[in-house]
């Protein structure tokens, strides 16, 4: 038996009681929508009331009668088939015919995105209301882009592509699929808004839907993530609007039909449904996507990635946690970093047969006092490795000066510790002590990609997340597999320091 999907009752609810998660900054008095909105009915279009409300915090003002928004964006987290495509677009064409000289890119992930987007965009330039306000719309690769008689204009382009890069004095800029969308990625375009000319500053719109989870790993989802987790931290320069399922929503498993439920979820999901998108482009998206996919795009679900973002599996470091050797003895091998702002952690690793121990041993900003300690713990016989590219390079040649044996680490040798960290912790052979210091540097540490053949470390380029404590740790393990196991030297006394 086939379940036909609910119908909605009409109403005109709050969006903040439809969608899942709304995020206004609060420093919000008026709103530029009315304008906006005349325009837009001029042109012979009109929103659903949902769009008005999400039109009404995009444009929203401060006292100064600046974007509230122009620090921190507008994210849109919102399922496939739901209109936001047209929300946006039609936003920036009255945007650019209200104000003449606005430069908008508009940019996506993939060259298939973008070019279907840059379709949908002249079919509103084709509009018997628009045209006449339309100087050409340039057709070529990578050249799209639709131009105003009033100087205003809008460029289309995939930054797979390298689209976005080298532009200035740019006013609007729509990151499209921006749960692909890594920071290295934002880092070549939101320069370009710094010379915006309006005088309410920049927009930036981040949609899309929520990440895969092989998004999430490789880093490609970290822009639009923490942007979601600063809205939920009540950032003050954020928007998020957020439509979804319900977290604990599993969809009906293909080839079944959708149930009551099922379409329940899909309605909170989708706030088009069924008004603007029929029963039947959900379910060709569900029958093209697939089920775990559909959870994701069709149903607006995230997933849960806390661990997952993090490269160290959380709840099996958790679960890893042990006692260490006793105080003196001495370590199999020894790993030194340290941070953007000079604090240095020093990592040790002991060596069983079948296992590994490591431990944060030093901590401080005192770099005389951290030679002197290692010169003791280490002897002429432990190895300390420190990495070539890390600030804490400068402590090479002082250590070899002093009879250290030092072995300066490679790309190589880091994308060794960190598999070895990880796959030992995945196979509960690798303990730890549970010290603050390394668990939250595992929290907080991202994964970066090395070479081409799938290795990987940890991304320094946040200098706000400390990761120096799980790097010497990790470089220690390394060091540790260069000696080997079963060391009973006594050493000086373990040592952990305070700063």
């Amino acid at each position: 038996m086939t379940v036909r999907p609910p119908q909605t009752k009409p109403s005109t609810p709050k969006l903040s009681e439809v969608a899942k998660f709304v995020h206004v900054p609060p420093s919000g008095v008026s709103t530029g929508w009315p304008q906006v909105r005349d325009k837009l009915a001029e042109l012979g279009i009109r929103f659903r009331w949902w769009q008005v409300a999400i039109a009404r915090i995009v444009l929203s003002k401060n006292a100064a009668g600046k974007y509230t928004t122009t620090i921190g964006g507008v994210g849109l987290s919102i399922p496939r088939q739901v209109g936001k495509t047209f929300l946006v677009g039609a936003l920036v064409f009255a945007l650019c015919l209200l104000r003449p000289g606005i430069t908008a890119i508009w940019s996506a992930h993939r060259t298939r995105t973008a070019e279907e987007t840059f379709k949908k965009m002249q079919g509103f330039a084709r509009r018997k209301a628009i045209k006449p306000f339309i100087s050409k719309v340039v057709l070529g690769s990578g050249e799209e882009s639709i131009e105003f008689i009033n100087g205003s204009r809008i460029m289309f382009g995939a930054r797979a592509d390298g689209f976005g890069r080298g532009f200035d004095e740019v006013d609007i800029v729509i990151y499209d699929e921006a749960q692909i969308l890594p920071q290295s990625a934002l880092d070549d375009m939101i320069p370009a808004t710094n010379q915006c000319r309006q005088p309410e500053g920049a927009l930036m719109f981040f949609m899309g839907t929520p990440p895969q989870e092989k998004e999430i790993n490789a880093g490609k989802a970290e822009v639009f993530k923490l942007m979601r987790d600063s809205a939920k931290q009540k950032d003050e320069d954020t928007a998020w609007i957020e439509f979804g399922a319900d977290d604990d929503y599993v969809p009906t498993p293909l080839p079944a039909p959708l149930t009551e439920r099922d379409w329940e979820q899909i309605a909170k999901a989708n706030p088009s449904y069924p008004d603007d998108t029929p029963v039947e482009s959900i379910l060709r998206m569900r029958k093209k996507l697939g089920d775990a996919s559909f959870l994701l795009e069709g149903a607006g679900v995230w997933p849960e990635i806390v661990k997952q973002f993090s490269p160290i599996n959380g709840a099996l470091w958790a679960e890893n946690a042990d006692v260490g050797p006793a105080p003196r003895v001495r370590p199999t091998g020894i790993g030194v970093d340290m941070s953007h702002a000079r604090a240095i952690s020093v990592g040790g690793c002991w060596l069983e047969t079948e296992s590994a121990h490591v431990e944060e041993l030093w901590a401080g900003f005192d770099e005389r006092a951290c030679i002197e300690w290692i010169v003791q713990a280490a002897g002429r016989r432990t190895p300390v490795m420190i990495d070539s590219l890390s600030p804490a390079n400068s402590m090479i040649p002082v250590l070899k000066a002093r009879g250290v044996k030092v072995l300066p680490g490679s790309a190589n040798d880091m994308s060794k510790g960190c598999g070895l960290v990880a796959s030992e912790t995945e196979a509960s052979t690798l303990t730890h002590a549970d010290q603050k210091s390394v668990n939250d540097a595992r929290e907080g540490a991202r994964k970066r990609a090395i070479g081409k053949a799938g290795g990987w470390g940890y991304d320094r380029s946040d200098p706000s997340v400390e990761i120096q404590p799980l790097v010497a740790v990790t470089l220690a393990r390394v060091a540790a597999s260069i000696k080997g196991p079963k060391k009973t030297d006594p050493m000086a006394g373990k040592v952990v320091a305070s700063w």
